[in-house]
Parts: C-alpha cells; sequence; structure tokens
C-alpha cells in the first residue's frame, strides 16, 4: 500500500513540477500574444505531452513561433463598404474571399444568406466580408456588384465589407513544405491563415458569437433560427466550437469572447498547415476533446473551381449540371400541410437545401404542401423532386404545382393560384414564363390531383430567384 502511494507521489509531482518550471525558467517574449492564463495553458499541456508522446507535438512549435504574434499589433484593416451596427448583435457571419481563376461564388452566398433568412431574423446578424485578394480591379469590379445587388442591406448596416493591406501579412516566401505540397499551395494556404485570423479579429466585438462560412455556399432556409435555438441549449455548457457544415472551414461557430486566442493561434501555426486542420491542434489545446456537429447541415457546397490553381471542384450537385441553373436559392418561408405526417419526418425537410426529405405514408386528391414565403420573391424557376433518389419509388405520379399571389386579404395563404405544370414521373423542373412573371410570387402548391396507392417522398421543391 506505501509504495503504491508512494508511487501516485511521484507521478504527480511529475506532471505538475514542469509546469511551474516552464512557467518561471522560460518567459515568454513580452510581445507575445499570450496572457498569463494562456501560457499556464500552454505549460499544462507541454507537461501532459512529456507522458503522452503520441499526441502531436504542436505546441513544442507554439512557443518557437511567437515571434510572429507581432503582425496583430500593425494590422490596419479598413472599411470599404457599409457601417458597424450600433448595437451588439446575436451573431456575426463572416467570410473570406479571393479571386478565383474561373469566377466568383461571393454574390450567390451573400443573396442566399440574407434570402434565407427572415425580415426578423436580419435583425440578429450582421454579414462581415473580408476582401482579401489584392488586386485592385477585381477589388473594384466586386465592390461595384457588392454596392449594386446588396444596396438595402448596406443601408440598414447588415452587411460590412473590409480589407487588410498586404503591409499587414507575414512573409510568404520560403515558408515550409510538408509532404507533396507545392510551393504555391503553401503560400495560398498560409496567406488563408492571415486572412481568416484578420476577419475574426475584425469580428472580435461587433456579436456575442461568430460564425465562419466560405464564400462558395447556399444557407437553408430559417438557418438563423436554428442556431439560435442550439444556442439556448449550449448555452451553458462547455464547447469551443458548434460544427453546423461538414464543409472544410464552413458553419464553424465560436464564442467572440475565444476568437483573440484563435486569430493568435492562426498567426502563430500559419504556414504549418490549412486552417481547418489547425482547428483540431485548438480544440485540444482548450481541452474540447472531439468536434461538436449539428446534422443535417446547415450550409451546402455551390462552387465548381476551386480558389487556388483553378482546380475544378467535384462537389457540385448532379441535380443541377443538366441546365446549368446555377443552384437555387429557397428563401425563408413557412411551409403548410393536410398531408399525413409522421414522427421522424417534417414537412420543412421538402424545402431545406440538403439531403432530407418529406415522407408521408398515403395522398388523397386535394391534398397539398404550400410553401409560403415569408417575402414575396420573382420566381423565375421551379423544380420539385418527389420518389426516391436511387430507385423510381414513392414518387407523385399524379401531381401539379401551382404559384400563387399575394392575398388581397392580407393573410398569410394566396389566392389567385395559377398552374404552372404538371408532374410527369413524380418531377417538375420548370421556368416560369406566364404572364404574371413579372409579379412576385408568395406561394408554390405542390397539389395532389389523385389518390396515391402508396408512400410518397416528396425529396425536393426547389426555387430560383431573382
Amino acid at each position: 500500500m506505501k509504495y503504491f502511494l508512494w508511487k501516485c507521489v511521484i507521478i504527480a509531482t511529475a506532471v505538475v513540477l514542469p509546469i511551474f518550471f516552464f512557467i518561471k525558467e522560460n518567459p515568454f517574449d513580452t510581445t507575445s500574444f499570450l496572457s498569463l492564463e494562456e501560457k499556464k495553458m500552454v505549460a499544462w499541456q507541454r507537461a501532459r505531452m512529456q507522458i503522452n508522446p503520441g499526441r502531436t507535438n504542436h505546441l513544442e512549435i507554439f512557443k518557437d513561433m511567437q515571434k510572429n504574434s507581432e503582425p496583430l499589433k500593425n494590422v490596419n484593416s479598413q472599411i470599404l463598404i457599409g457601417d458597424l451596427p450600433k448595437e451588439k448583435k446575436l451573431l456575426t457571419i463572416g467570410i473570406s474571399s479571393v479571386q478565383r481563376p474561373q469566377g466568383s461564388y461571393l454574390l450567390d452566398t451573400l443573396q442566399s444568406l440574407f434570402f434565407a433568412s427572415s425580415p426578423s431574423e436580419q435583425k440578429h446578424f450582421i454579414v462581415l466580408v473580408h476582401l482579401s485578394d489584392p488586386d485592385p480591379k477585381w477589388l473594384d469590379q466586386i465592390l461595384s456588384n457588392i454596392s449594386r445587388l446588396l444596396k438595402p442591406y448596406i443601408l440598414a448596416r447588415q452587411l460590412v465589407v473590409i480589407n487588410t493591406p498586404l503591409k499587414s501579412y507575414l512573409p510568404l516566401k520560403n515558408l515550409k513544405k510538408k509532404l507533396n505540397d507545392t510551393s504555391a499551395y503553401v503560400a495560398f494556404r498560409s496567406k488563408q491563415n492571415m486572412d481568416y485570423a484578420f476577419l475574426m479579429n475584425f469580428a472580435t466585438n461587433h456579436s456575442d458569437y461568430f460564425l465562419m462560412i466560405e464564400d462558395d455556399v447556399k444557407c437553408a432556409p430559417g438557418f438563423v433560427t436554428q442556431i439560435a435555438t442550439i444556442l439556448s441549449a449550449w448555452e451553458d455548457k462547455p464547447w469551443v466550437t458548434l460544427e453546423f457544415s461538414q464543409l472544410n472551414f464552413t458553419g464553424k461557430l465560436f464564442r467572440t469572447g475565444d476568437l483573440p486566442r484563435f486569430v493568435h493561434f492562426l498567426l502563430l501555426f500559419y504556414q504549418e498547415m490549412p486552417c481547418d486542420h489547425l482547428i483540431s491542434h485548438f480544440f485540444d489545446l482548450l481541452m474540447q476533446k472531439k468536434p461538436i456537429q449539428f446534422f443535417p447541415s446547415l450550409f451546402y457546397h455551390m462552387g465548381n473551381y476551386s480558389s487556388t490553381e483553378g482546380k475544378l471542384n467535384s462537389l457540385k450537385d448532379k441535380e443541377f449540371e443538366e441546365n446549368d441553373i446555377g443552384f437555387p436559392i429557397n428563401p425563408a418561408a413557412s411551409i403548410y400541410t393536410n398531408l399525413q405526417v409522421t414522427n421522424n419526418s417534417v414537412p420543412m425537410n421538402a424545402y431545406s437545401l440538403d439531403k432530407n426529405f418529406f415522407y408521408t405514408k398515403g395522398a388523397e386528391a386535394g391534398n397539398h404542401l404550400t410553401v409560403v414565403l415569408d417575402i414575396p420573391a420573382k420566381v423565375f424557376r421551379v423544380q420539385v423532386l418527389t420518389g426516391s433518389d436511387l430507385k423510381e419509388e414513392n414518387q407523385l405520379k399524379e401531381g401539379q404545382v401551382e404559384l400563387g399571389y399575394e392575398s388581397t386579404y392580407g393573410n398569410n395563404d394566396c389566392d389567385n393560384y395559377t398552374l404552372l405544370g404538371l408532374l410527369v414521373n413524380g418531377i417538375l423542373n420548370k421556368q416560369v414564363l406566364s404572364e404574371k412573371s413579372g409579379k412576385k410570387v408568395k406561394c408554390v402548391r405542390l397539389l395532389v390531383t389523385a389518390t396515391s396507392p402508396s408512400a410518397i417522398v416528396i425529396r425536393h421543391i426547389n426555387l430560383w430567384i431573382k
């Protein structure tokens, strides 16, 4: 028994003493970003790794790269468009964007953010865009397009665009090469880490939470409400990042109080690895054992080309390849139906932009599923997909799609529905060409015209709007 107690004392001493020795005998440079609390955290991590050598020893590099903390003192990010809100918001949505060889998706992403949010949701967030490409011609063109297409959101202080001069960046030459990475790719991802760091540094004081997304995604309708609901449940729980997408760095949510630490971490390790890999080490530093992910995803990839070296990105959804019409932007809406709802399936699944679907055990003539937009919009194409994605089963064989316009009585429903088209093999994919196409659509109704003998899967109701 005595031997066991002495063994415990020796192990405890071996763990604890290096912490105090490291703080006392190896003080950090006074220019370091680290606070005393962070120094203790690093020391604790180093002591843990001494008794667990299998851990990635990224904190060894932490001390060696302190000198790279200096740039934040000289950062001069400038507002190019918009004004910051006068009061603190719930959420800042951050996007960093550079020039792509095959064209930009940024405008589509920005439109998706606002179109997928109701006016009440928009009051709770701001969008912060960091244009981080130094090409003045590209900057002028993008700024002009944003100012023209998104003017209402700029005037409402809901959209702010910034830029950080190149003189604020760390060196991008003679960087460390990993595996078979080319010098160009190492420079790209190293600069990208700094792009993200400067964006987050600017975002620190304007909201309670910060959500990072990339510049080539589409957003699920009502994503703000879904995030706010999860935050209310997780407010008092320990976490570093909550994840609302499986795409690289998209959908990562931080408390803004944690941003300064992550900014420092990105700048210190900027040339080591891509940001989405670095974040796993940041989790380890702050004791989050594994990612905390929520499904379904709220953000989905829309781009065809990578932002580096003109590489083709193969993530394009096959349902939109045939006519190359781009991706749908489903505006915020409510869903109403008199179809039978099961416990495991909800009508909103049919309107989401992910791979979820709405399942109903049967349908009779006169049943409907109706999308009622929060704000009427100019719809120029509608796509309705029913049945299994893999097999031609559970299709709605007898049905039609109708468009409705604002009710003269001001209620949530529509009057004066007009026929857009009939389902063929459970599918409708049609451009809006009627004489009323200039009017704003408020309702899209899928109407069952004959009783179905089997269950039905409504996979997607997709809208394209101007």
